[in-house]
């Protein structure tokens, strides 16, 4: 495995793939890898001839009062797990390097503020859309592989990547769960074995969900309070949003039709915790 840690060598290990004829499958994260992550990685190998990732906490996604200083990370160990998993190469540049002095250029989904996580994290998209463009300049990948999870960033990318004309094919691929249905997060290691306790309640608020939405229930509404009433009876009280929408272009839904997204944000204890299912109906 290659480790790269500028711009330019990106550049240069791109040029020689393509010169050689190779295609190449992509993995962004911003490190502290889970198995979310590993499953990526795996799926890109099946996908492509060479495997890039990279490892970039980007600061253009974080508001002033977020956990920027404090996301966690561990290099050495991102850098064990990448090999493990026969990636290619790994990507690791500095801030400098992806915004110079001068910088000052944003990519703007439109719409993207007005709904979900975008109404709570003001210019957040705008920051995802931007680093995802630059690193997709430099890594040139006929393959783009993203979690479910973040449900609401795979929407926003894959619109910004086909109107922009890249051809870079998108894949989203299923949310990976610890045993008891918490969705896998580098946020999660913020928690306390009390929050942690409470937080599963998220997971088990859409399962049910889902259930409803098979036994026939339609009413977005009747879904929504069924939600929030797992939510509020495990104590999980700090939710910004319970949102049942359209899944490909995120309008919201009063009846369930098509496909379906049904998505969660919410505070246990001072950890922001993102979840949801999807579904056809």
């Amino acid at each position: 495995m290659k480790r790269i840690t500028t711009t330019a060598g990106m550049r240069r290990w791109t040029d020689a793939a393509r010169t050689s004829g190779l295609s190449v499958a992509f993995v962004p994260t911003m490190g502290y890898l889970h198995e979310g992550h590993l499953s990526l990685l795996r799926r890109a190998r099946r996908e492509a001839d060479l495997v890039a990732v990279s490892i970039f906490v980007n600061p253009l996604q974080f508001g002033p009062k977020e956990d920027l200083k404090r996301y966690p990370n561990d290099l050495p160990r991102d850098t064990r797990l990448v090999r493990k998993e026969g990636c290619d190469v790994l990507f690791v540049p500095s801030p400098t390097d992806m915004y110079p002095p001068g910088y000052r250029t944003r990519v703007t989904v439109e719409g993207a503020d007005e709904v979900l996580c975008g109404r709570f994290r003001p210019g957040h998209f705008s920051g995802v859309a931007t680093v995802v463009l630059k690193l997709v300049n430099l890594v040139r990948p006929d393959v783009l592989l993203l979690g479910q999870k973040d449900a609401q960033q795979a929407v926003v990318i894959k619109r910004m990547l086909e109107d922009l004309n890249t051809g870079v094919k998108v894949l989203v691929c299923p949310t990976v769960r610890e045993k008891d249905g918490l969705a896998m997060s580098s946020r999660n290691n913020y928690l306390s074995p009390d929050e942690r306790g409470r937080a599963v309640a998220i997971s088990q608020s859409l399962f049910l969900a889902r259930d409803l939405a098979r036994r026939g229930e339609r009413r977005a509404s009747a879904i929504r309070a069924r939600i929030m009433k797992v939510l509020t009876e495990a104590g999980v009280i700090g939710v910004d949003y319970v949102e049942i929408l359209d899944g490909t272009d995120l309008t919201p839904l009063l009846r369930l039709e098509g496909d379906v997204l049904i998505a969660v944000a919410a505070r246990v204890g001072r950890t922001r915790l993102i979840d949801n299912v999807k579904l056809k109906v």
